[in-house]
């Protein structure tokens, strides 16, 4: 494979060389000084509270061998100081790594399988590489690094991997657009249309047509694959005639189902036809959420004509990226059901119907507020409520403005006042939570990333 070097960079993304050497390769790219390498190209990424090309002194203290810069201007004692550093400058350093990145994708015939969804994408990720990686040497997004930085950065790590695979995110329009056109995926997965970010795009009918941006790349004989349970997915489905899909359901009747579904506190079975082969299919994690999970994984192993004791075999040593139901037990004895890392109404669903499967002594909900819902917080904040309430959760306890609608629809449910606490603060919930809970207890932390739950989960484990 043609390595990319400093040249490159100069070519493909209109950039002057400011100090070094054309011939230079860049193999590994990073954008953050904290977890930088020694030979790394630094990119200096200009953000909304700091612009990271200002920080390229320190990145070659890292060990940076290349720094790709934007409006900065470099003092000539920075090059008599630094001799062996190539500096490079570009007018907008995203716009060239994503330039990067899709001229080093053009470089791979390889199957290239990008996952989106309101809801589970990187568990589905995940999921999805523990299968391919049976068969396939595998470069996968790494936590939910899947943005315009986050997707570019990760196609730049491909080296001898024979397969690629990519959770894409978005939150408006024309994102997923620009995402796939760089990635060219041969698989597109959807794994749903829900109602994250709805505040932003209005409605799930827009949220849908925003996740269809993704078939744009689509290569030409390329397999979409999605959730035929999901309304707005079986609809757009009886519609299509241009893509080459397979589906996946429970409900619906679909080409992948699961049958003879048994879940379990910690994970669950199904039977399935694989190959045109029954089989019995384990996964080890709990919820009925990740045995859609499976059927997608599924989906992908068989168009990548994965044998089905491999993709069995991936499926059961599938492991969950962190904060993502990730199930901690304490020195107290209570098991921290951790999955803070981010919130809307189709997740906490899941979550809260995870936890009430578990066989413990009480079972508690601590939720805090789902961001960027709109005109549709107080609608889904109480979908939350009854959700609580008909799963039978002990406790509950809320953290956050819009989750006061949550209480007052569990209440309406049924649910007594004395097992609720309604709080503004996380300092308040730790406080509550180290003195109400005790050995045999299960506490789900649920909220959107901007809650901060993750100083609760600090505080308690």
């Amino acid at each position: 494979m043609k390595p990319l070097t400093v040249k490159d960079i100069l070519e493909i993304c209109n950039g002057t060389l400011i100090c070094g050497n054309e011939e230079q390769i860049c193999e590994n790219f990073s954008k953050d000084t904290r977890y930088l390498k020694s030979g790394d190209v630094y990119v200096g990424i200009k953000g909304d509270k700091f612009d990271g090309s200002f920080f390229y002194e320190e990145a070659i203290k890292q060990g940076a061998s290349v720094c790709l810069l934007e409006d900065v201007e470099i003092k000539e004692e920075i090059y008599q100081k630094y001799e062996n550093i190539t500096i490079v400058t570009v007018k907008d350093t995203v716009h060239a790594l994503q330039k990067l990145a899709a001229y080093k994708r053009s470089l791979y015939n390889i199957p290239v399988v990008a996952i989106t969804g309101s809801v589970g994408k990187t568990s589905t990720k995940d999921m999805i590489a523990s299968v391919v990686a049976t068969s396939y040497h595998v470069q996968k997004t790494e936590g939910n690094y899947n943005n315009h930085i986050g997707v570019p950065l990760t196609i730049l790590g491909l080296k001898d991997h024979t397969a690629l695979v990519v959770e894409m995110g978005m939150n408006h329009f024309g994102e997923l657009s620009v995402l796939t056109n760089i990635a060219k995926p041969t698989v597109c997965v959807i794994t749903n249309v829900g109602t994250a970010h709805i505040g932003n795009l209005g409605s799930r009918e827009n949220i849908l047509k925003a996740k269809l941006e993704i078939l744009e790349g689509l290569s030409k004989n390329g397999t979409v694959i999605f959730n035929n349970d999901n309304d707005l997915l079986h609809k757009w489905k009886e519609k299509n005639k241009t893509y080459q899909v397979l589906d996946f359901g429970i409900e619906n009747q679909s080409k992948q189902m699961a049958g003879d579904i048994n879940l379990k506190e910690y994970g669950s079975t199904f039977v399935s036809n694989i190959n045109h082969e029954k089989a019995e299919v384990n996964v080890p994690v709990s919820g009925i959420h990740f045995v859609y999970n499976a059927l997608c994984a599924i989906c992908v192993g068989t168009t990548l004509n994965i044998s089905k004791e491999n993709i069995l075999k991936g499926i059961q040593k599938f492991e969950l990226s962190k904060s993502r139901m990730e199930i901690i037990e304490n020195a107290n004895g209570v098991k921290i059901i951790n999955d803070c890392y981010n919130a809307n109404f189709d997740s906490m669903k899941a979550s809260i119907e995870a936890l009430s499967r578990m066989n413990v002594g009480r079972k508690i909900a601590v939720l805090g507020d789902m961001l960027e819902l709109g005109e549709y917080s107080k609608e889904l904040h109480e979908k939350v409520g009854m959700e609580v309430a008909k799963d039978k959760i002990d406790m509950l306890v809320t953290v956050g403005e819009e989750s006061k609608y949550i209480v007052k629809q569990a209440i309406a449910e049924g649910m007594r006042k004395d097992q609720i606490y309604e709080l503004k603060m996380v300092e308040e919930a730790i406080d509550l939570i180290k003195e109400q809970s005790k050995k045999g207890d299960a506490i789900l932390l649920k909220a959107s990333n901007g809650m901060n739950f993750k100083k609760i989960l600090e505080a308690i484990q």
